[in-house]
């Protein structure tokens, strides 16, 4: 390889950086200097809020989510291995076996630690089999 084999990437590049600055410019020149109060407010549906929300969402349903889009992935990486079953062999079975184990290792995981259970704090679950107990 030459250095010429490089040379679209680098007009690439320099016009990716050329774009990034020139939309910087132009936003600076063109945006409002002083904004409105309602072009400053958080957007909610075009709808101002009348009363702040009771509580913030817990860090559980972006866990969740997360899991959810992990999960989600290890389904597409399985998808491509099964299109291409044959050609893998006995290695392929040996190593999505071996990435299979530990992502359901992790849920297993997940699971114990309570991240899947949305309604009942893990605490609050503890403290009432423990009242019942007693």
């Amino acid at each position: 390889m030459t250095l010429a084999d490089y040379l679209p990437i680098a007009i690439m590049f320099v016009l990716a950086a050329g774009f990034v600055a020139v939309s910087l410019v132009v936003s600076r020149f063109f945006s409002p200097r002083n904004p409105t109060p309602e072009k400053v407010a958080p957007y909610e549906c075009g709808i101002l809020p009348e009363t702040e929300p009771a509580q913030r969402f817990p860090v559980k349903f972006y866990l969740v989510a997360m899991l959810f889009v992990i999960f989600d992935v290890e389904i597409i990486f399985l998808f491509a291995w099964a299109s291409r079953f044959r050609d893998f062999g006995w290695y392929g079975v040996a190593a999505v076996g071996i990435f299979t184990f530990f992502v359901l290792e992790t849920l297993v995981y997940v699971w114990k630690r309570g991240a899947l259970d949305w309604n009942v704090s893990r605490r609050a679950r503890y403290a009432g089999s423990q009242r019942e107990a007693a």
